[in-house]
């Protein structure tokens, strides 16, 4: 086609060009010209420069955080947060496909990137409850009967508005205004009606049987109430679901009958040195859609699962790169009874319980944290604690020496002590001051490893002694106490406590206060002098019955 040129005024212009002359001045370039993003002139440039030139305004803005009024309420976002990002190639490709321009320039809107679902959960928190009216339809069990929670229109935050109001609003830096809007759940009364008839009802009317290869074992229908679940999600749509770890918890006597735990990698001591043993998968049942297709029919009910590998949760490289090769510190404590003694079976009982405990760098060890509560139904028996300053039976009695030889051990491999407590009395057995008492759960011991390596807690045990070492790799030259003298010395009163099995006689020991410093070197010099101080009240001598 041939120029057609229009003279006016004086002026002369264009009013038509042909494929070589004007079309190639409007889309020289792979981005027509006069198009703008951000303020920035991309015309005719190249799509590689174009990602170039919006990468640098696209990493300043995304460091804004994003402006949002959500039902009236001022709320500061953010954006890695709830994912908001400038999507540069999308951008690009809006640019490019925007078609020529003739005339002046024509600003291109950024495509901005936000995950949804992120953005409605830090949204929703802002928001009063009162001010959501929109009821959720809503499906559980009490026991095994069903209980429906039935929908209702309301007010509520919709995910896709405030999506699309952020995205608008926060390249600008504008406010993004997000307002509660009159929504209606998806799901309707008559159909949580039918989902209770349909699947709610004969679920937990019978058990089901499940096959796993050769083996079988049955769900009641109390463990299936607790499986089954009812989801309603953002836009009130009421989804039924198998739980699988609420169903295995609730049945989890049958679901062993199939499965085999994982086996942690973990490190044992062969011939004096640590040695790490590899970790094994586990199996384990996998159930879902198959138990929630049978769950709606009349019994007799039955369905078939799989076994899938369950990996364990370390890795043998891992615990490998701990450097956990020699002895750092060990300290034994002895005791009277024999191992047979109900006192002797409670240290013996936790010191397994400790036995190749793993404490990472940085990590917190708790004492009552891996033992749990320690009663009857773990194996510990009644044997004399001290109750409000006063010697009698109770569960786990001497689990305080073990608590103590622990300490020594963790204090002289120069950890950091984060939670101990002395006894209120002395005992001979133990070392003044460096020493820890244990109740759960008001009181425990806790220290902390502030070495760059793994520590192995090894624990062993005779008829008479209990002994605590720690491995690792050594980072001190030595871990030292200095004592100060004994002072405040008090001494013992006589108490007389009514006879009965509760009673139990001491001969009474003296109170006094001691001062004692762990002195810690490293590469030849003084590198810790902590300073630990304790009061002990005299222990009275008890009398069972009046003296006659």
């Amino acid at each position: 086609m041939k120029a057609r040129w229009l003279v006016a005024g004086g002026l002369v212009a264009v009013l038509g060009l042909g494929a070589a002359g004007g079309g190639a001045y409007v889309t020289a370039g792979d981005i027509p010209r006069g198009t703008q993003v951000f303020g920035i002139d991309l015309g005719a440039t190249s799509r590689a420069e174009a990602e170039r030139l919006i990468s640098a305004e696209a990493q300043a803005r995304a460091k804004r955080p994003a402006r949002v009024a959500v039902d009236g309420i001022a709320v500061t976002l953010q954006p890695a947060a709830v994912g908001l990002a400038i999507d540069v190639p999308a951008t690009v490709d809006a640019a490019a496909g925007s078609g020529p321009w003739f005339f002046g320039t024509r600003e291109i809107a950024a495509v901005v990137r936000v995950d949804e679902r992120k953005l409605e959960a830090v949204l929703r928190k802002q928001v009063p409850a009162g001010r959501v009216t929109m009821k959720r339809p809503g499906l559980s069990f009490a026991g095994v009967a069903p209980v429906a929670t039935y929908p209702q229109a309301g007010l509520d935050l919709d995910r896709r508005v405030a999506a699309a109001r952020v995205r608008e609003a926060w390249p600008l830096g504008d406010l993004a205004v997000v307002p509660l809007v009159e929504r209606t759940p998806v799901t309707t009364k008559a159909q949580v009606d039918e989902l209770i008839a349909g699947l709610a009802r004969p679920a937990v009317a019978a058990p089901v049987t499940v096959a796993v290869g050769a083996v079988r074992f049955q769900l009641a229908p109390a463990a299936i109430a607790k499986g089954l679940v009812f989801r309603s999600d953002a836009d009130g749509r009421l989804t039924p679901a198998i739980d699988a770890a609420k169903l295995r918890a609730a049945a989890a006597g049958e679901f062993a009958k199939a499965e085999t735990p994982a086996q942690q990698a973990k490190i044992s001591l062969a011939g004096g040195a640590p040695k790490v043993v590899a970790s094994t998968p586990g199996k384990a049942v996998a159930l879902g859609g198959e138990l929630l297709a049978v769950l709606p029919k009349p019994a007799p009910r039955a369905t078939t699962a799989t076994l899938v590998d369950t990996p364990a949760s370390g890795t043998d490289a891992e615990l490998a790169g701990l450097g956990i090769k020699e002895r750092v510190s060990t300290f034994t404590t002895y005791f009277t009874g024999g191992a047979k003694s109900p006192r002797s079976q409670n240290i013996i009982t936790i010191a397994k319980a400790v036995d190749g405990a793993v404490v990472r760098p940085g990590e917190t060890f708790s004492l009552n944290g891996h033992t749990g509560e320690r009663g009857y139904h773990n194996g510990y028996k009644d044997a004399p604690v001290i109750v409000n300053g006063v010697l009698e039976p109770g569960v786990a009695g001497g689990a305080s020496q073990f608590t103590t030889t622990l300490f020594n051990a963790a204090y002289y491999a120069g950890l950091e002590d984060v939670e101990h407590k002395p006894h209120s009395f002395y005992f001979s057995r133990y070392p003044a001051v460096i020493e820890s008492t244990i109740f759960y759960p008001a009181l425990d011991l806790r220290f902390k490893n502030t070495t760059p390596y793994g520590i192995l807690v090894d624990t062993a045990t005779t008829g008479r002694s209990v002994t605590v070492s720690m491995w690792g790799t050594k980072v001190y030259d030595s871990v030292k106490t200095v004592y100060g003298p004994r002072r405040n010395r008090t001494s013992p009163p006589t108490v007389h406590r009514e006879d009965g099995p509760r009673c139990l006689t001491s001969s009474g020991l003296p109170g006094f206060t001691q001062d004692a410093w762990r002195v810690i070197r490293k590469d030849g010099r003084e590198i810790e002098r902590k300073k630990f101080t304790w009061r002990y009240d005299p222990e009275p001598r008890f009398v069972c019955g009046e003296e006659e």
